[in-house]
């Protein structure tokens, strides 16, 4: 029988889509958050994800309210993981550390910290940073280049293996007829004196329940994925469609092979946007609703400080190469997209306009007419949305993983807490109906599947 897939949350309260939040219900306060995450960690487990995964970001600006509002406010990862660690029994809790700025020692006793208290349910997302303002925020005068980072990171991963290695088990004897409390012998330090990391040990808190406690890692540069494809348990990839999917999960199987690691123990996840609801028409309403929403530059919106240069229909026709003096650069947003403008867009615009149409339910001359504010907004803010019930989810999963393009799923929703909950309550059990989702296992690791492995 094939394993279910490993099916995960990627948190983020306002929203995964730049305009979830205006949605009708929808959380858009992040001094509330602790009321939505409590729901939303009460939902995952009860459809029975995996884990719950909480990303990072070190800076914040103008800027990101319309690239990726989410970014703007958000609680630290580590006390997200551990606000939800006393809430939660079964689920797995996955934070995000950054390793060009955070300390290994810290980092590994925090988590070593959540593996106790949660009796083996942490998981760590080491990254190392794309933002650049976060180089001012922790007292540098600028982010450092690529190969810094990932020299770095690999010394960042031996530490904290080490750290977590600090206790062998059967080290804690606690004898009160001998007063004996530990082996002395089965305790060690890490002994890492790296070009970046330097680190003593031994680590103050108890062997962690998993030992060492699964790794994830994402990116697309060469040392990103070799990190990946040598050091973690979960590759995140981001995958623009199922032969991408494929031919990345080759990848990084084949770099894990190359380096002596058995391919099997890389677990490709891919993200996923799933708009759910009841019927497939009212899925694609919902993502006509968001795209709809989706600030374009008019009226006050083109004055705002940081407003992306790429939601004007001008910007659209530069992109799709129309001419200067097409008369669609003369368009209104909510004006209907007519056939003839189509032809004129190219193969390029034919593609938009198929999956414009597909998603949101919108078309050329049809009584849902697809206007220039749904392509705009499409081109500007893509996703990977799959819209439709509860059958389109799980036969989109159901693909993906026979055609062998990811062993499983970030999911992310549109809007919190809706979205997610149509996820957890209609695709959910779907999918465990068809042997996709419910993995058993007490530990994190146990339900990821990792085995055991020696360390530096």
């Amino acid at each position: 029988m094939t394993e279910p897939l490993i099916i995960g949350a990627m948190v983020r309260t306002l929203g995964a889509y730049p305009s979830g939040w205006r949605q009708p219900g929808a959380h858009r306060d992040p001094a509330e958050d602790a009321a939505v995450l409590r729901r939303i960690a009460a939902e995952g487990e009860a459809a029975g994800l995996d884990y719950l995964f909480f990303g990072d970001w070190l800076a914040t600006g103008p800027d990101l309210e319309f690239r990726d509002p989410y970014l703007l406010a958000r609680i630290d990862p580590v006390s997200a993981v551990l606000y939800l660690a006393g809430l939660t029994s079964r689920i797995g809790l996955i934070a995000t550390v950054n390793t060009t700025y955070a300390d290994p020692y810290a980092t590994a006793r925090q988590l070593a910290s959540l593996d106790v208290l949660t009796g083996g349910r942490a998981g760590v997302n080491l990254v190392t940073g794309a933002e650049p303002r976060a180089a001012g925020n922790h007292g540098r005068d600028a982010h450092a280049d690529n190969e810094t980072r990932y020299d770095r990171a690999e010394e960042f991963v031996t530490a904290l293996r080490r750290l977590w290695d600090s206790w062998d088990d059967g080290a804690w004897i606690a004898d009160p007829e001998r007063g004996v409390l530990i082996d002395p012998q089965r305790l060690r330090g890490a002994g890492l004196q790296g070009t970046h990391v330097r680190v003593e040990g031994p680590l103050n808190v108890a062997r962690p329940p998993q030992g060492s406690i699964p790794l994830v890692h994402a990116g697309t540069s060469p040392r990103s994925r070799a990190l990946a494809a040598t050091e973690a348990d979960l590759a995140l990839i981001a995958a623009p469609d199922l032969g991408s999917a494929v031919r990345t999960r080759d990848e990084l199987r084949a770099i894990a092979a190359e380096a002596g690691r058995e391919p099997d123990a890389v677990r490709v996840i891919a993200p996923v946007l799933p708009v759910v609801a009841e019927t497939d028409a009212d899925a694609r309403g919902i993502v006509e609703r968001l795209l709809a929403l989706v600030p374009l530059a008019e009226g006050h919106q083109r004055a705002r400080e940081a407003f992306p240069a790429n939601r004007t229909i001008e910007a659209l026709a530069d992109a799709l190469g129309l001419a200067p003096d097409d008369p669609a650069r003369a368009a209104d947003f909510d004006e209907p997209v007519a056939v003839d403008a189509v032809a004129r867009l190219g193969g390029q615009g034919a593609a938009l306009v198929e999956r414009v149409a597909r998603i949101a339910g919108v078309g050329v001359g049809t009584r849902q007419p697809l206007t220039w504010r749904h392509l705009v907004a499409a081109h500007a803010v893509p996703a990977a949305f799959v819209v439709g019930d509860a059958a389109a989810i799980a036969d989109h999963f159901e693909t993906w993983r026979d055609e062998g393009a990811a062993d499983g799923f970030n999911v992310l929703s549109a809007y919190q807490p809706a979205q997610f909950e149509a996820f957890t309550r209609l695709a959910a059990p779907e999918l465990r109906r068809r042997g996709l989702l419910g993995r058993d296992g007490d530990t994190l690791r146990d339900r990821l599947r990792i085995t055991s492995r020696v360390d530096a």
